[in-house]
């Protein structure tokens, strides 16, 4: 299985996502250029309508696909740290830092089909916990939204309201570092995150209880689900300024995981640095990396991978 190498960043990958057709994959990078390429091979491009992308210059900004054009620009007085679509792309939740004296939150905002009708005023605000959110998320039917960030507490939201429904704060077997990445299953039935503890944890939408934990050696900065397979997909590594002292450093490689079973399947190597970012395609067929050397790697799974048995 040779991996495609697309060096379209020349600074760290923050995030990768597929469009709901699997045909175009969407990489972030710390270069300040959000890059669309197409799935199969890799080649950059335009297919899906927009796109919506979150920035340390403390913006969120909307983008026309087929035309690079910046559409609409929302503002903040703080670092803005990730963005996500609800089911039918009216709404758009948004994550920002804590600066100062202010705290890290949660906004809200109706995405308009007229972008002249736009409006920069959020629907809803939620001041969030101590420390920063790495992740926020719609639940099912945008009934719910899931945040995770560095104090290693999963929270869920009423979007009306803003009330907090749930959270695993008294949970014994919860993550005890801070939580870098969250994954919906296809269904969002259940979802998976990945903490700097070594440690992905599979938990129920709908109750947070925990069904599944994955252990590993070194911290989780990265997590996917195979929408075709029981399969999850671990990625990470030691941050950049501890490579050196630390004896778990230059452990790169994708980990994959029986998501049943949680038994360890295999890895793919490739990344020189730590692994910041992985998604799967919609087809379960191939997924892709992003690393802190500033490379996307896709990967498309042989036959070998689709009949594995343990």
């Amino acid at each position: 299985m040779r991996p495609i190498l697309m060096k379209g960043h020349e600074r760290p990958l923050t995030f990768l996502k597929y469009n709901r057709d699997g045909d175009l994959l969407f990489s972030c990078a710390k270069d300040h250029n959000p890059t669309v390429w197409y799935a199969d091979n890799g080649e950059r491009l335009g297919d899906s309508s927009r796109l919506i992308t979150a920035s340390a210059d403390q913006t969120v900004k909307l983008w026309n696909l087929k035309t690079g054009e910046e559409l609409y620009t929302f503002n903040f007085d703080s670092a803005a740290r990730s963005v996500d679509f609800s089911t039918g792309d009216k709404f758009a939740v948004i994550t920002t830092d804590p600066f100062l004296e202010k705290t890290s939150a949660i906004h809200v905002y109706r995405i308009a089909e007229d972008i002249d009708e736009q409006s920069d005023r959020p629907v809803l605000v939620i001041r969030g916990p101590t420390g920063r959110i790495n992740r926020a998320v719609w639940g099912p039917l945008n009934r719910t939204i899931i945040s995770c960030g560095e104090d290693a507490i999963i929270r869920v939201w009423d979007p009306v309201t803003g009330q907090e429904m749930m959270s695993t704060k008294d949970h014994k077997n919860g993550h005890t570092k801070a939580i870098k990445s969250l994954c919906l299953s296809a269904d969002k039935s259940h979802f998976l995150t990945g903490s700097l503890d070594n440690q992905a944890k599979l938990w129920d939408t709908r109750t947070l209880t925990l069904l599944k934990s994955y252990s590993t050696e070194r911290p989780v900065n990265a997590v996917a689900m195979s929408p075709l397979l029981d399969h999850v997909v671990l990625g990470g590594g030691i941050d950049a300024s501890s490579v050196t002292t630390d004896s778990r450093a230059g452990k790169f490689e994708a980990k994959f995981f029986d998501k049943i079973l949680t038994a360890e399947i295999g890895g793919i190597k490739g990344h020189f640095g730590p692994m910041n970012a992985l998604a799967f395609n919609p087809n379960g067929k191939s997924f892709a990396s992003g690393g802190e050397d500033g490379y996307v790697r896709l990967h498309h799974l042989d036959s070998d991978y689709f009949n594995i048995k343990l």
